[in-house]
């Protein structure tokens, strides 16, 4: 080989070798500890899950900016309860600020590189783009958008962490459910499941369906909730809150990794909203509070009952194909119950559905119907022979037969429960900051997840 031609290929590798690099562009090798967390005004526990586990990138000082109050006081506590624990305990080691400038110092001070925000709304989407603006990776709690104006927020934060090279990611637990999984696995094979119907309003093609409660345990002690939480023009309305999991099912489950469009792929059909009320003993029981605060007084009714408007139902059109998503809140769930998921995927030979209810002993479960009562002995063959594949990427996952269906039967060990999915999602946006970037899909999915459900919104009051 001659001296030139040696040259040249000397001259591709270093341009190839250059263009990989910045491809990465990583500020992040995976080194232990460089990852290190600063908390913002952390009023829901969700901000304290983030850190049930630790994390061999994450650094175990962790530094925590708030204002004075309960919150902060309970977030502290969980943390403690986590590091105290008798089984695998964490080591935390949380360097606190409290004061009213808590934004302007975390910004100022600047001790972490990733800010983890879940709490009170009504500024939540301001504190994300403050952060982006000033080059700080962001781990948002749901929703970071609760109406038209957040979500156009919301938008400039997103386009500004592009420009200062940080990574804006929301926390998405249900993705890590394992019937979630499988319905999405089951319905990428056309032999058992054929091709996804488009479906009608009144018969959508997929649907989601979610129940959650007021008063409920996490962590094996009684949740008190902050009053705040029972105000809508702080918490969001249920239409723009759990509603933010049940589209983004629908987006990853039905077009896995396909950029969506707001503009040109969603049609909005209809929506509509409705209250729980909870008396003030109800009330009481959440936030161990008498009286209401002066901000919920605009939702009193009958003297005493707080009406709060977090139930919704969104029917719309993604690429053509009809979804509906509706959640629900009631004050307690019935003895050995929780909050619940029912779906159903509707497919041209088979739908896949998954329950929670008392015959599930309210765990969910999947299960595969044939459209078809007719040549199930074919189908069973076909359905055994596709779905080893499956069991060979999810050991032990098993079929049992009930009539004209089929139940999929999993182990317990790939039940890991809410609490574990947000040590989960954790670990996968550890991974992003290693990669220097998120997947091309996830950041326009995100935007058309927030215009859904801040549209659905706009059209629900509407509707009044």
């Amino acid at each position: 080989m001659n001296k030139t031609k040696i040259l040249w290929l000397l001259g591709i590798m270093i341009i190839i070798s250059c263009n990989s690099i910045k491809e990465k562009n990583s500020k992040f090798s995976g080194a232990k500890g460089e990852v290190s967390l600063m908390t913002l005004d952390p009023g829901h526990f969700h901000a304290a899950l983030v850190q049930k586990e630790t994390y061999e990138q994450v650094n175990p000082i962790a530094h925590v900016f708030a204002p004075q109050g309960p919150d902060v006081t309970d977030y502290l506590n969980r943390i403690e309860n986590f590091n105290t624990r008798e089984i695998n305990p964490t080591h935390w080691d949380s360097q606190v600020y409290i004061g009213s400038d808590f934004l302007e110092k975390m910004i100022t001070e600047r001790p972490g590189n990733v800010m983890v925000t879940a709490g009170n709304n009504r500024k939540k989407t301001e504190y994300i783009k403050a952060a982006v603006d000033a080059g700080i990776n962001v781990l948002a709690d749901k929703p970071m958008a609760i109406n038209k104006e957040d979500f156009a927020l919301l938008i400039q934060a997103f386009e500004s962490a592009e420009k200062n090279d940080v990574l804006l990611y929301d926390i998405m637990t249900e993705r890590y459910e394992i019937t979630s999984i499988l319905q999405k696995e089951l319905s990428q094979i056309p032999e058992v499941f054929g091709q996804l119907l488009k479906g009608s309003p009144e018969e959508p093609a997929i649907s989601k369906e979610s129940i959650h409660h007021f008063f409920k345990y996490v962590s094996g002690r009684r949740l008190q909730r902050p009053a705040w939480f029972f105000d809508v023009l702080q918490e969001g309305e249920g239409i723009v809150d759990v509603t933010t999991h049940l589209v983004d099912l629908i987006q990853w489950e039905c077009f896995p990794e396909q950029i969506i469009d707001y503009k040109n792929d969603i049609e909005m059909i209809s929506a509509k909203r409705w209250p729980t009320d909870l008396r003030p003993s109800q009330f009481y029981a959440v936030t161990g509070l008498i009286d209401y605060p002066g901000y919920l007084h605009k939702d009193i009714i009958n003297d005493s009952i707080l009406q709060v408007f977090s139930n919704g139902e969104i029917i719309y059109r993604i690429n053509g194909v009809c979804a509906k998503v509706s959640v629900s809140w009631n004050f307690q769930a019935p003895e050995g119950a929780g909050d619940t998921h029912y779906s159903i995927m509707r497919g041209s030979t088979a739908d896949l559905i998954i329950k929670q209810g008392a015959e599930q002993n309210y765990k969910p479960a999947l299960y595969i119907e044939p459209v078809v009562a007719e040549n199930l002995e074919n189908f069973e063959t076909l359905l055994v022979k596709q779905f080893q594949k499956l069991a060979n990427i999810y050991p032990g996952i098993a079929l049992k037969r009930n009539g004209n269906s089929w139940e999929v039967l999993i182990p317990d060990e790939y039940r890991t429960g809410h609490e574990s999915h947000f040590a989960e999602v954790t670990e996968k946006y550890l991974s992003f900051l290693l990669d220097g970037k998120l997947p091309e899909w996830e950041v326009p999915n995100m935007i058309a997840k927030y215009y859904i459900t801040t549209k659905a919104l706009e059209l629900a009051r509407g509707n009044k």
